[in-house]
């Protein structure tokens, strides 16, 4: 019995130790955001007044616009950055070791670059006298300035732009994980280019796909910046109307509701999601 109880004592003293290691962040993770989900869901239910009146405004015309808007350009945004982003992995995967290194230098180099600062640039590029317009009309391809910003096609080519990086890396690291000699034996056996990329490659890439769609996404639905800059008030998102409620007109109910709707929704998102395929492979983990 008594090595028994020696082992018994050494394994309650492992898991002490365990505990003590985790505790510290554990205890940040409860007091940077726990407490502070918690505290926005509490006032989302008792202010101005106590009880569901907040929920009720996800049914009225204004908070309908809002959301309908960002689901749309979130939608648009996440579709044309995973096409663009599978392209340039693809490329970056069947390039040499020198092109690769400078191709993959070209995706991180812009994550450095505030998003603020790029914001700023869509705007002297797409404004009606910017560099896009000012071209346009100098080779006659127009007779007047394009509508390119202070509308929902400037908001997401600016999205788009920030959101590559994003897009890229994911699709980048599971195409690099994929054996090149699986679509030469394709080729072997007969099959065309295209088919060996459509029945080999695609299907071993859709991992990275999905967590290409997953997180550029979820990473849509909190946009501030780019949205106030290239929607010129004229395109209003989630996220710049939970500003406004909570800063301009002091509905803090309001602005708390729709910040925790947004929540459940990436949650909700995430569950969904779970239930198709195994979350951890689609982020790499092992």
């Amino acid at each position: 019995m008594q090595p028994h109880s020696i082992g018994g004592r050494s394994f309650l003293a492992e898991r002490q130790v365990y505990h003590l290691l985790v505790a510290p962040a554990l205890l940040l993770l409860l007091v940077f955001y726990v407490f502070p989900v918690a505290r926005v869901l509490w006032i989302s239910f008792v202010e101005p007044q106590p009880g569901f009146g907040n929920y009720a405004q996800l049914a009225s015309g204004p908070v309908l616009h809002v959301i309908a808007t960002t689901a749309q350009i979130c939608t648009l945004t996440t579709t044309i950055t995973v096409l663009l982003s599978y392209v340039v992995a693809y490329a970056i995967t069947h390039s040499g070791r020198r092109t690769r290194r400078l191709m993959l230098l070209g995706v991180v180099l812009p994550l450095w670059v505030s998003v603020l600062v790029r914001s700023f640039a869509w705007v002297a590029l797409l404004r009606r006298q910017g560099v896009i317009n000012a071209t346009l009309l100098q080779f006659g391809f127009t007779d007047q300035p394009l509508a390119l910003i202070w509308n929902q096609l400037g908001v997401t080519i600016g999205m788009v732009h920030y959101m590559l990086p994003y897009g890229i890396l994911p699709l980048l690291a599971n195409m690099r994980q994929i054996d090149p000699a699986l679509t030469a034996a394709a080729r072997g056996l007969g099959a065309t280019p295209a088919q060996a990329f459509r029945r080999v490659f695609l299907p071993l890439s859709l991992p990275g796909v999905i967590a290409s769609v997953v997180l550029v996404f979820i990473f849509s639905l909190g946009f501030y910046v780019t949205p106030v800059l290239l929607g010129g008030g004229k395109v209003i998102m989630v996220t710049e109307y939970i500003s406004n409620q909570i800063m301009v007109v002091l509905q803090w109910g309001s602005g708390t509701m729709l910040a925790t709707t947004l929540v459940a929704a990436v949650l909700l998102l995430l569950a969904l999601l779970s239930r198709v395929v195994d979350l951890r492979q689609v982020f790499g983990a092992k």
